[in-house]
Formats: structure tokens, C-alpha cells, sequence
């Protein structure tokens, strides 16, 4: 009886030092809602390219410009969406939202994020279109790993497989398009379904 006792004792101690250390009100859903606004983003990019008259972009271009602005809003509304979802959950819950460990998750994630942002203006400046698909990949699975260790393991592994996307996009620039649709699309809307029903439905 004593031995349970103990191993109950061992286990509630495993999961506040669990919960202390590590940001775990992520909503799923969030992570499904992005993929739906990356393939609706993507929609609107595709249209926007295939009605201009031709097939590539001119970075002083209006349709550049335009693809610019649709990924932003794509990237915005994903961002607020996930802060209110996840916001509800962490109150359910009873957890703080923005403490040491939720700000060590946003630092780490933001480090491979915001240099990969900067590479790849960088790039575009040089009119260097072929590889930009791919490294939004490589460098947002980075930051996904890279925070994964302050939040719920399951990111690591959409991490790896959008480095391994990013990877197959730079190999084969012409499906970079479709490599992105996949990666930010298709897998989110995986991921988050898997983390709704494992994490959100408890």
C-alpha cells in the first residue's frame, strides 16, 4: 500500500516540476486554424500569380507585393489566433499565460525565426526566388525544435518534418510551392487535430 503511495507522491511531483518548467496550454486548434489559412493564403498567392501574365514574381512588382501582403495576413491571423485559443485554454486551466516559462518559449522560438525572416529579405533583395519556400521551412522547423523543450514535445516532430520538407524544397525548387502548401497547410492541420484530441479533449 505504502509502495503506491510513493509512486503516486513521484508521479504528482513529475508533473508540477512538468508543468513548471515547460508551457503547455498550446490549443490544437489554433494549430489547425493556421493550416487553414495557409492553404486559403496560398489559394489567393496562386491566383494572384497564374492571372498576371506570367509564371514567377518580379520583386518590384505589384503581384510581389501582393503575395507579400497575403503572407503576412496569413502569418497575423495565425499569431492572434493562436494567443486568443491558447489564452482560453491556459484559463481553463488555471495557468498563467505569460510567466518565465512562456517567455522562454516565445524567446527561443523567435531566435531561428526572426534570423530566417531576415536571410530570406535578404535574398529576395538579391532577386534569389528559387530557395524562399524552402528556408521559410527549414527556419520555422528550427524555431519549432527550438522551443520545443519549454513546451509540449509533439512540436519537435513537426519540426523535423518541416526541416525535411524545407530540405526536399531546396533539392526540387520547382514543387517548392506545393512542398509550403504541404508543410504549412496540410501538416498544421494534422499536428493540431493530433494535439486537439490528445491535449484539449483531457
Amino acid at each position: 500500500m505504502e509502495s503506491k503511495d510513493y509512486l503516486k507522491d513521484i508521479s504528482e511531483i513529475k508533473n508540477i516540476m512538468n508543468k513548471s518548467s515547460r508551457f503547455i496550454s498550446l490549443s490544437g486548434l489554433s494549430g489547425i486554424l493556421a493550416g487553414v489559412y495557409a492553404l486559403i493564403g496560398a489559394a489567393v498567392a496562386y491566383w494572384l500569380v497564374a492571372n498576371s501574365g506570367r509564371d514567377y514574381l518580379m520583386l518590384d512588382g505589384q503581384i510581389f507585393r501582393w503575395v507579400l501582403l497575403d503572407l503576412f495576413l496569413v502569418a497575423f491571423f495565425s499569431i492572434v489566433t493562436a494567443i486568443i485559443l491558447t489564452t482560453q485554454k491556459a484559463k481553463k486551466q488555471g495557468a498563467k499565460i505569460w510567466d518565465s516559462t512562456s517567455r522562454r518559449l516565445v524567446f527561443n522560438f523567435l531566435i531561428p525565426l526572426v534570423v530566417g525572416g531576415l536571410y530570406i529579405l535578404i535574398i529576395l533583395d538579391q532577386q534569389k526566388f528559387g530557395q524562399t519556400a524552402g528556408l521559410m521551412l527549414i527556419f520555422y522547423g528550427l524555431s519549432l525544435i527550438n522551443a520545443s523543450k519549454y513546451s509540449i514535445g509533439d512540436i519537435r516532430n513537426l519540426g523535423f518534418i518541416q526541416i525535411a520538407l524545407g530540405l526536399t524544397a531546396a533539392l526540387f525548387p520547382g514543387y517548392g510551392f506545393w512542398l509550403w502548401v504541404l508543410g504549412f497547410g496540410v501538416m498544421h492541420i494534422i499536428y493540431g487535430t493530433w494535439m486537439h484530441f490528445k491535449y484539449d479533449k483531457k
